[in-house]
């Protein structure tokens, strides 16, 4: 056990935030921490990484753990590099590595002869040094950093910024990899995958499975709990309740949690009405003898002690009040909605995309993907005329109402309130603003609430209620899923399938885009392509189309002719081909036309066929070894890549084998 909790309290105030966390963490348990906006999961990470303490109860954690924790907002030194923040977790191996240099230059000066006592305790000193610098991975820190950073999408290009000058993004993504490179025993990451890409979120996700610490992640993101986590933890009305599964297993066992945990309410219910009314009979009875018989009102009180003493089951809440998100429009547009034509844009000698071209029909749900600064939001701006495109055009459709919800921060020193601020970009009278607002969750004191003070999930349910009130026919929406707890991203999945309208969407949330979207557009190294199928699929065809990239380039001779890729090419040509080959090799022209005669030695029968899938197959095995030898989870792990390098000798041979066998045969066929 490395982590304890019993019957933790805290207060906010007068605010009961946790009443009662009781839960256990092993050692090296991957562990998701969910619950809705406002339950308590950030400060019981506070509580957990010691910057607060509980009002009651009591948090035990092993002693001498190392607990490294994520938060939202990070902070440096003013001056302070984003490479000087990486190396922060290597503090003590870089104090070694200076005083080396520092005996270096000592020993430099020194004559062995003649000063051999201090000459031997420099050398001493170095030799001590050396080897605890070496253990502590001190000649992998440029590597270590390079990996991690380029795992999470920071660029060599970012490394001498001033940490201070980041966006509130960038700072986290940052943070993150300093504390990857850390690598404390207790690993407490909250909302990890918000700032990242898709890539860097897979990244990541490969990262944590294989991690030695234990880590407990705050996150929304359905897609990356199912394939990290194998324990939930769910805040609700101040308790935990823990479930030993992944996020699609705790949302089947909740549901049967919830339906068993009604019927023993039920249940109790009837019992408890039973006994009342035996505990009414019997005082009545008593009452109504003559002379009163008091062993009535002794039963009476004794059944009454049992059923005060009965320990009584909660009703359970079957469902939760949710954002009641229901978008509807004014008028349709035409059948084009967004027209791009050959559209390209670009910054300075960086080129973000050209040639974008493809029409969004109405009723049509896309998607838009890609890296962090591939140019998402740009495309956006263009369509809707916030910004020009260096040539080509874009259009929109014939009577277009467009609803924008962008990827904006809470806006700073308004002053204003939420009901105030609803009121002015609604147009609605107090009362009626007031009964909107609570659809989404704005109940009594919260609607005086000033905006500047709201929660990253707050203000996107804000502007979504005004959003609803335009009632608009093409949405665009910039993240929208960004700081939504679970249940208000199922509440925004339901909108938009019932939604008749047009949606336009950049997202990172691989379970939204699946759930929610029939088409993609990508933009990946400066190209943009239109896909029909949602995520997973589009995933799907890009490994095939990276497999098949992989096997043809494989397939190329000895002698730097790139070969065809044997299942492309037409059976009647394969012979040709390889005669082909044979003959180049030999010196000899080839014989057009001509067709191999057939052996009767076995070897020599085998069909070309038969070559062809044999042939594949250690290619493909041979792919398989180099994509493992490029896992960046493996990248500085030495055993294993020596052992896959091993593997990747065995199988070249193989292949090599393989390849002069078939131009024998050719050869003898001639």
């Amino acid at each position: 056990m490395i982590i304890s909790c019993q019957n933790v309290q805290k207060y906010h105030g007068a605010q009961l935030v946790l009443s009662d966390i009781t839960f256990d963490i092993r050692q090296g348990e991957k562990i998701g921490l969910i619950g809705r906006n406002g339950c308590g999961k950030t400060t019981l990470f506070r509580l957990l990484s010691s910057e607060e303490r509980p009002d009651q109860g009591q948090i035990s954690i092993r002693r001498n753990s190392i607990i490294g924790l994520l938060s939202q907002i990070q902070e440096a030194d003013g001056d302070e590099t984003v490479y000087a923040v990486l190396q922060r977790s290597f503090a003590k191996p870089l104090e070694w590595q200076q005083r080396l240099r520092e005996l270096e230059q000592e020993m430099s000066g020194l004559n062995s002869g003649t000063d051999e006592q201090d000459w031997n305790r420099l050398l001493k000193e170095y030799g001590s040094l050396q080897e605890k610098f070496e253990a502590a991975g001190g000649y992998e820190i440029e590597a270590s950093i390079q990996r991690v950073a380029a795992g999470l999408g920071i660029g060599t290009g970012q490394y001498d910024r001033r940490f201070a000058s980041l966006s509130g993004g960038e700072k986290t993504k940052v943070g993150l990899a300093e504390l990857l490179l850390r690598r404390p025993d207790i690993l407490l990451l909250d909302e990890p995958t918000n700032h990242l890409d898709m890539e860097a979120i897979e990244w990541l996700e490969q990262f944590l499975q294989t991690y030695d610490g234990t880590v407990l992640a705050i996150s929304h993101d359905r897609y990356f709990l199912d394939a990290v986590v194998k324990k939930v933890i769910e805040i609700e009305d101040g308790e935990a309740i823990t479930y030993h599964t992944n996020y699609s297993g705790y949302q089947v066992e909740k549901e049967a949690r919830l339906l068993q945990q009604f019927a023993d309410y039920q249940e109790q219910q009837k019992k408890i009405k039973q006994m009342q009314e035996s505990i009414k009979r019997l005082i009545e009875w008593g009452n109504r003898s003559n002379p009163p018989n008091p062993s009535f009102h002794r039963r009476a009180a004794s059944m009454q002690k049992a059923l005060d003493r009965m320990v009584k089951v909660k009703r359970p809440i079957l469902e939760r009040k949710s954002m009641d998100l229901q978008l509807q429009q004014d008028d349709r547009t035409g059948n084009q909605v967004v027209i791009l034509d050959r559209i390209t844009k670009g910054y300075g000698n960086r080129r973000l995309f050209s040639e974008a071209s493809d029409i969004l029909r109405y009723g049509e749900t896309t998607a838009l993907i890609g890296g962090n600064g591939a140019g998402k939001s740009t495309l956006l701006r263009m369509i809707l005329g916030q910004e020009s495109p260096d040539s080509g055009s874009c259009t929109l459709g014939s009577r277009a109402v467009v609803g924008y919800l962008a990827q904006e921060a809470v806006p700073e020193g308004g002053g204003q309130s939420v009901l105030r601020y609803f009121r002015e970009e609604a147009g609605l009278e107090e009362g009626e603003a007031r009964g909107q607002l609570a659809r989404f969750l704005f109940y009594g004191s919260d609607v005086f609430k000033d905006i500047t003070n709201l929660s990253g999930g707050e203000w996107t349910r804000l502007r979504f209620a005004i959003l609803m009130h335009r009632r608009p026919n093409l949405l665009i929406l910039d993240e929208p899923t960004n700081h939504l707890d679970i249940d208000s991203r199922e509440a925004l999945e339901e909108a938009l399938e019932e939604f008749p309208g047009t949606v336009l969407a950049v997202s990172h949330d691989r379970y939204f885009i699946n759930r929610c979207f029939g088409k993609l557009w990508a933009i990946d190294q400066g190209r943009f392509t239109s896909f029909s199928g949602n995520y997973e699929y589009y995933k799907e065809k890009q490994a095939e189309k990276a497999a098949a990239a992989s096997l043809q380039t494989g397939m190329s001779g000895q002698g730097g002719k790139q070969m065809a890729k044997p299942d492309t090419l037409p059976k009647s040509k394969v012979p040709a081909e390889l005669a082909e080959t044979a003959d180049s090799r030999s010196g000899t022209p080839a014989k057009s036309g001509s067709k191999p005669e057939r052996s009767t030695d076995s070897r020599k029968q085998r069909s070309s066929i038969s070559w062809e899938q044999e042939i594949a197959a250690a290619e493909a095995q041979l792919g398989l070894i180099d994509a493992e030898m490029l896992n960046p989870v493996i990248a500085s792990d030495a055993g294993k890549l020596a052992e896959l390098q091993h593997n990747r000798d065995a199988a070249q041979e193989k292949l090599d084998d393989l390849y002069a066998s078939w131009l024998s045969e050719a050869e003898a066929h001639q």
